[in-house]
């Protein structure tokens, strides 16, 4: 089984690299804040926050390492493994949302994962989550396919079925089924992972947390600095609104979090700054809002 230091080690260190080259882009430092679940508590553990808020480039960034140990598997993490329910367990993984000041910038969220649990015939498993996914507020048809390419890549080497097969999952999984919508463009997930084999498998995850840069900032670096008004800004907030209905509602990861007792503050570190709703807003046909729904929030082969 893979070793949770060495997992620990590798988590750790993206968490900094990630970090250290979105503070260079914006000209903002990160806040740290390494925390401790005090006696008592039904989680046990530490964990690194950084969060960077009010930049000029990222109103606000959030990037979260944590490795918890608890004496039970809430619900959300045993949907398909009934087997262990109720069993200790221990997880660890770092995950990241960036919300951008300027709309023509998207959304970006990325995450990778471990869990282990020890089961009732006292034998350890260990499985993998992980992926990333783009929320633009305007679409362009490069960055998703970029994306989608730098995605790929980093999955390639563990087998041609493997990108569709996530692609896909990234799509269903990231469906506000409350307003039959996709969430943005997707990108990859997958969750419950271990098939590879437990090398193989976090060699996978590890694939994809090191393409996440690649994949994110030549897309910034694109679209920071076009002019955008008033009308652009209304659009970005009314549209983050669904992101965090999305977060409270469906998210698998903020449920398991809420349910075992994990840090609040660092697991709603993926909410928006600002975020605004309207009553059945309906974009003027043909304008570029009206394009959004029409041409990017729907699921399409990207590459």
């Amino acid at each position: 089984m893979a070793s949770s230091e060495a997992v620990g080690q590798f988590l750790r260190g993206l968490q900094a690299s990630i970090t250290e080259k979105v503070a260079d882009l914006d000209g903002t430092a990160f806040l740290t804040d390494a925390w401790q679940k005090p006696p008592g508590e039904m989680l046990q553990g530490q964990g690194i926050t950084q969060i960077l808020e009010g930049g000029p480039l990222f109103e606000r960034a959030g990037c979260g390492f944590s490795h918890v140990t608890g004496p039970k598997l809430p619900p959300s993490a045993t949907q398909h493994r009934p087997e262990l329910a109720g069993a200790p367990f221990e997880a660890m993984g770092v995950s990241l949302v960036f919300h951008p000041r300027n709309p023509y910038v998207p959304t970006v969220h990325m995450n990778v994962r471990m869990i282990s649990a020890v089961g009732r015939n006292g034998q350890a498993v260990c499985w993998f989550g992980g992926g990333m996914d783009l929320t633009p507020f305007y679409g362009f048809e490069e960055d998703a396919v970029h994306f989608h390419q730098a995605c790929k890549r980093a999955l390639a080497p563990f087998g041609d079925d493997k990108y569709p097969r996530f692609k896909t999952w990234c799509d269903e999984y990231f469906y506000l089924k409350h307003r039959c919508e996709q969430r943005g463009v997707g990108g990859v997930f997958f969750d419950d992972f271990s098939e590879l084999g437990s090398e193989q498998s976090l060699a996978m995850m590890q694939s994809v947390g090191n393409a996440f840069l690649g994949a994110y900032l030549p897309i910034v670096e694109r679209r920071k600095d076009t002019p955008y008004g008033q009308r652009e800004r209304e659009f970005q907030l009314y549209r983050r609104g669904r992101y965090v209905e999305f977060n409270l509602v469906w998210d698998r990861g903020t449920h398991f979090g809420l349910q075992s007792g994990g840090r609040t503050e660092s697991i709603l570190l993926s909410m928006p700054p600002l975020a605004s709703w309207a009553y059945q807003q309906v974009p003027l046909p043909g304008s570029p809002e009206a394009e959004l729904y029409d041409k990017f929030l729907v699921r399409r082969d990207w590459v």
